[in-house]
């Protein structure tokens, strides 16, 4: 990712916290219509999900400028993900789903380059993810 998209991710992140809540059920709601199947891998209290959602990008979101330590992280997250029975094909519902989200939550501010910088940082972070559940098969 470069330096802007990094900047466009951060301030727009910022914009979404104070509705962290409102944003992880929009997020939660519109995954689950898009893939009504995926439901059945979140055992629990949503209200929760969200906020550890919330809690896992927004510590995502400020170690985008440390890229080397971020990664080795987003790629156990992979590993233990795969544990809860996610495949790789649910990256691409998440991504839509959480695109979808910002857009909703930043309204005007979601800018084209706004998407662009989300979608740059969201396919690394799903392939590094995919990559720890590639590397938990290959060692089974």
């Amino acid at each position: 990712m470069t330096p802007a998209e990094i900047n466009l991710v951060k301030d727009s992140f910022r914009q979404i916290l104070p509705l962290a809540d409102q944003a992880a059920a929009l997020f939660y709601a519109r995954l689950f219509e898009l893939d009504p199947s995926l439901r059945a891998l979140f055992h629990g209290d949503m209200v929760e999900q969200g906020r550890k959602l919330m809690t896992v990008l927004a510590t995502t979101v400020k170690s985008l400028e440390q890229i080397d330590t971020l990664l080795p992280m987003v790629r156990q997250l992979g590993v233990r993900h795969a544990g809860y029975g996610t495949s790789e094909e649910h990256y691409a519902t998440v991504g839509v789903a959480l695109l979808w989200t910002l857009e909703k939550g930043l309204g005007p501010n979601f800018t084209p380059a706004v998407r662009d910088a989300w979608t740059s940082a969201y396919v690394l972070l799903a392939n590094t993810m995919i990559e720890g559940q590639r590397s938990l098969r290959r060692a089974a």
